[in-house]
Order: C-alpha cells, then sequence, then structure tokens
C-alpha cells in the first residue's frame, strides 16, 4: 500500500466526495500557482516515444484527462504538470447551470468505481472559453478538447441552436471539440443519439466549428445496431472521431452492497465495472471505421496495462478519470511510464 493509499483510506474515503473533488482541484490549481510546474513536470514528462498524432495534432502521449475533472477549464495546466498529454474540459453548455441537486456523487469502494449524477454543473461556454484562450496561449501545454452538452433548461427539440452557441465560443479556443450526447444526467439527452435527430445536430457544429476537429461521444448502453449507426454517421458528416464510451446506467455485476448502491440512486457509473463493455464498444466502433479514424477509448481505464489493451483493441488515444480518484496525483506518471516499458518489451520481442 502506497502513500496515497494511505491518505485515501483515512482522509478522503471518509470525506463527501465532492468536497475531496473540490480539495483535489485545489491542490492541482495550486501547482502553477506556486509555480512549480517545471519542478513537478521533470518527474512526470511522457517518453517521447509515446508521441501520437491524430486529427492534425500532435499528442505528447496517447494518455489525457477525461472530461468531467475539470468543468470549467481551471485545472488544465495543473493536470499537464500531472503527466497528462490531453485534457478534456467540460462537460460544458452554453448556459451556466448548478447541476442536480446534492449529494450527486457517490464512490463504491469495492469496485473502484463511481456513481454521478451532476448535471453537467459548469459555469457556461462563455466563461469556459476564456479559460482556455488563456491556457491555448501558453507554451508548452496540453492538447485542450471542450466537451460540450445541452443545457439543461433548453427543450430537446431547441438543442440544435443550444449546442451551436457552445460550439461557436469554444471551436476558436479548443483544440477540438467533443459533442456530448450520453450523459444519463441530462433528461431527453441520450435520445439524441438518435440517427435523425443527431444528424442535424452534429451539421450546425461542424458549421460552427470550422477547421476545430469535432468528435462525438456516445454511451456503452447502446446495442450493436445503433453503435455502427452512429459510427456511419460520424464517418458520413466528416467528424474527426468517436469517444467511446461515456458512463453507463446498468448496475450488473457489482461487488458493492446493492443497499449502498441503491441508496446512491440514478446516475452515470464509472471506474473498474465499466471495463469490459468499454473494450466491446470500442472493438465494435473500430471495426466499423476507417482504419485512419481517430477513437478515443475511456470507460474503466486504471493501469498501464489496461490503457495498452485499448490502444491494441484500435484505440488511437486513450483517457481516464474515476481511477484518479482512487491512484492520486501519481496516476498519469504511473501509466505513461508503463506503457513506455511495454512498448520497449515489445520491441525488443
Amino acid at each position: 500500500m502506497g502513500a496515497y493509499d494511505v491518505v485515501f483510506r483515512q482522509v478522503f474515503a471518509r470525506m463527501d466526495p465532492e468536497r475531496a473533488h473540490h480539495l483535489a482541484v485545489s491542490v492541482i490549481r495550486a501547482i502553477p500557482r506556486l509555480g512549480l510546474t517545471g519542478l513537478v513536470r521533470r518527474f512526470t514528462a511522457p517518453d517521447p516515444s509515446l508521441a501520437v498524432e491524430a486529427m492534425g495534432l500532435r499528442f505528447e502521449s496517447p494518455f489525457g484527462m477525461a472530461a468531467g475533472f475539470d468543468k470549467d477549464a481551471e485545472s488544465i495546466r495543473g493536470l499537464w504538470a500531472l503527466g497528462f498529454g490531453h485534457v478534456e474540459i467540460g462537460t460544458v453548455t452554453a448556459i451556466a447551470q448548478e447541476g442536480n441537486p446534492r449529494p450527486r456523487l457517490f464512490r463504491l469502494l469495492a469496485d473502484r468505481a463511481v456513481i454521478n449524477r451532476m448535471g453537467f454543473n459548469n459555469r457556461g461556454a462563455a466563461h469556459a472559453a476564456e479559460n482556455v484562450r488563456r491556457e491555448a496561449a501558453r507554451r508548452p501545454r496540453p492538447i485542450i478538447g471542450a466537451n460540450i452538452g445541452k443545457s439543461r433548461v433548453v427543450a430537446v427539440e431547441d438543442a440544435v441552436a443550444d449546442y451551436r452557441e457552445s460550439a461557436r465560443l469554444l471551436a476558436p479556443v479548443a483544440d477540438y471539440l467533443a459533442v456530448n450526447v450520453s450523459s444519463p444526467n441530462t433528461p431527453g439527452l441520450r435520445g439524441l443519439q438518435d440517427e435523425a435527430l443527431l444528424g442535424p445536430l452534429l451539421d450546425a457544429v461542424l458549421e460552427e466549428a470550422g477547421s476545430t476537429p469535432v468528435l462525438v461521444k456516445i454511451a456503452p448502453d447502446l446495442d450493436d445496431e445503433s453503435i455502427d449507426a452512429v459510427a456511419r454517421l460520424a464517418v458520413g458528416k466528416g467528424l474527426s472521431g468517436i469517444i467511446a464510451t461515456n458512463t453507463t446506467i446498468g448496475r450488473g455485476g457489482l461487488a458493492t452492497d446493492p443497499a449502498i448502491v441503491e441508496a446512491a440512486g440514478a446516475g452515470g457509473l464509472s471506474g473498474a465495472p465499466l471495463k469490459e463493455r468499454s473494450l466491446e464498444v470500442l472493438r465494435r466502433v473500430r471495426a466499423a471505421v476507417p482504419a485512419d479514424y481517430c477513437v478515443i477509448a475511456v470507460g474503466g481505464i486504471d493501469t498501464a496495462e489496461d490503457a495498452a489493451e485499448r490502444l491494441a483493441a484500435g484505440a488511437t488515444l486513450v483517457q481516464g478519470y474515476t481511477a484518479f480518484l482512487y491512484r492520486g496525483p501519481g496516476w498519469a506518471r504511473q501509466v505513461t511510464r508503463g506503457l513506455a516499458r511495454i512498448r520497449a518489451t515489445t520491441a525488443v520481442r
């Protein structure tokens, strides 16, 4: 058991999950504020052999922070200091919103998992765009993606204009846009994955994005036919990639006491239990798109071996979030160092 494991079990695991998250964010934001970015990066910088070219962008490693951690683009430089090759901020909505009532974040310790029903709490696309603009001007820096979703007060039939506004604000400053139509925590949102609704929405985002790459993030709960349909649509519309996957509404195979799971209630499940399904969806998506098409794998990635498995299954890039809560600030370094070792070993063979 490492030092962080002790801290997690004795401190963070006994703290309200959302309060613990805000404490962690404060520490990460303090890294650049205290002038420690360069010092920390000496220990966390990925091996140059891990660099990836995708969507016309150069990622210094395939491993990045998934959307959900840095909702308002306030921790980008601190996360880069910790070793993440890219940071996907958000989910951001055109209209600032508080999200769902608390409590809305729950740990399933026995499963190394989390249930969340945050509901896209964020300060709005204009606020995030200004933060991204500032961070994008720094050198060196990570690749910055902006994940956009539907404002809760906007009806589903008005979603196109809502996404268009977020894209208009964020496309000029972000390196790529991710269209989130797969969170289970905004009423009606997942219905936008239907081909008839998704097509016009993607057209609007692409129009605003211009030369900025656009990807769509899909749910692990789609059936095979729907996965294939979204993949065909994404390729046909000229999107730059697909992110597979978001959180799941499923609760199967959990080790946590069912009473604890039931008490947590509705929301998206992330973490280790999502691993197998996310891998299945990744393989399905990869088989449905061109070989050079960007596919970002996310869901249940914990170790370097998990990341390597996704890359071997056809992922261009990989992202994580939930394991960060359990592994601590050294997690990105552990994953990238492990990936470099795995690749070196494979090359020798």
